[in-house]
């Protein structure tokens, strides 16, 4: 019986009950990676430092995370993906409160850089393991939760982060986090069995692994999508990571009023990510990553504008927005990408997504000493360039025959 319980596959109230988990890990994962940026003031203050130098515990996290998914991504696919997603939420949970310790900036960085290497197998291999759980048809749904969690953590991270700060102090907001990490592990043990079942290893040498990356690298459409995820997510960490300075410097916000200020961020996924991913499964992402990408570029180019404080929320919902309308779509590209090596292709999309979340906080760092609408002014004109192209570098992502699948793989 054990045995015939371990090679069947989910039943789909298990496959249900398995995504809100993954959905829940998400969300927490996320709101410690974005409750950071919007507290860079509230750092600079505390220590004394440059909120330049306070903001390169934002890549010290990301980049780190981004390299580490790759290896992820190639032991999921040889020792399965359970092993791995609890040592990897494990340390995220102690990591993350341990960062707690900290008596400088340096130090602080010295832990995000621990986190970020120890936490990055939970997110790529979540996804994962919807795309093997559903079909490509209806994965729009799934990876709606997931990315929908992925926005809840950020719509939820970004202000409370800010507004915690002052009443329990960063420490107290890194012990929080951490303890929350915690009670989702222990909420995750009794799904053991059915991630072990849901993919199972796949062997290979060494040389085939890489010789895997190099194939997801060898086509036009793994190019491209991977391309995309990486300038993409360049932009809107380098916007949102530095949103909390231009809210401080502009309008003379503390970090409660940089709190309330981003309550938009992150909550268009959070509220609409199913939705989002029923449409598209209906339309196509060839018709909707074109508006996501346009949605990023007046996001940015609002910034540029003297609006009156009152619509920051609705200016931060639209670069959410954004990156909700696209990030998602690209993933559900990837995990048709894999073949049966799917660890490999998520982990490639996570490495190019959390890279480019780090170098775009540096260079934007960079292009601000230069003031805020060259900063904003240069991510603009990347994202409109890059929406414009994608009218026809995406144009076989439709769907063919009413099942949702692409009409082109090239």
């Amino acid at each position: 019986m054990l045995h015939d319980s371990t090679l069947r596959t989910p039943d789909h109230n298990e496959r249900e009950r398995l995504l809100r988990m993954l959905a829940a890990a998400t969300f927490i994962i996320f709101f410690q990676a974005y409750m950071v940026a919007p507290i860079i003031p509230a750092l600079s203050n505390a220590f004394g430092t440059s909120v330049q130098t306070v903001g390169l515990v934002v890549p010290a996290y990301l980049i780190p995370y981004g390299i580490a998914t790759l290896i992820f991504g190639l032991l999921a696919d040889r020792l399965g993906v359970q092993r791995l997603m609890f040592a990897s939420l494990t340390a995220f949970a102690a990591l993350t409160a341990l960062t707690a310790t900290a008596t400088s900036i340096e130090q602080i960085a010295l832990w995000r850089v621990f986190t970020g290497l120890g936490a990055s197998g939970v997110v790529p291999l979540a996804l994962v393991l919807v795309g093997k759980l559903f079909p490509y048809e209806q994965r729009g749904r799934p990876l709606g939760w997931l990315f929908g969690a992925m926005a809840g953590g950020m719509a939820f991270g970004s202000p409370l982060g800010a507004m915690l700060v002052p009443f329990i102090g960063w420490q107290g907001l890194f012990l929080l986090v951490g303890a929350a990490g915690g009670i989702v592990l222990l909420l995750f043990l009794p799904y053991r069995r059915i991630i072990a079942t849901a993919m199972q290893p796949v062997g290979g040498t060494l040389g085939d692994l890489f010789r895997g990356y190099l194939s997801l690298l060898g086509t036009p459409r793994g190019r491209r999508t991977y391309g995309y995820v990486f300038v993409n997510s360049m932009f809107h960490s380098g916007v949102f990571t530095w949103l909390g300075v231009y809210l401080e410097r502009r309008y003379g916000l503390g970090p409660v009023g940089i709190g309330l200020a981003l309550l938009g961020y992150g909550v268009p996924g959070f509220l609409f990510g199913p939705l989002i991913g029923r449409a598209v499964d209906k339309w196509g992402r060839a018709r909707l990553l074109p508006i996501g990408l346009g949605l990023s570029t007046l996001g940015a180019a609002a910034l540029l504008l003297d609006f009156p404080l009152i619509l920051a929320p609705a200016v931060a919902m639209l670069l959410s927005l954004g990156y909700d309308m696209t990030q998602p779509l690209f993933a559900g590209i990837v995990t048709s990408l894999g073949g049966k090596r799917p660890g490999q292709a998520m982990g490639l999309n996570v490495f190019s997504l959390f890279v480019g979340f780090g170098l775009g906080s540096l260079i934007f760092g960079e292009v601000l000493r230069f003031g805020f609408g060259a900063a904003l002014g240069m991510f603009a004109a990347v994202e409109l360039t890059a929406a414009l192209c994608s009218l026809w570098l995406f144009r076989s992502e439709v769907l063919s025959g009413g099942k949702g699948l692409p009409s082109g793989t090239r």
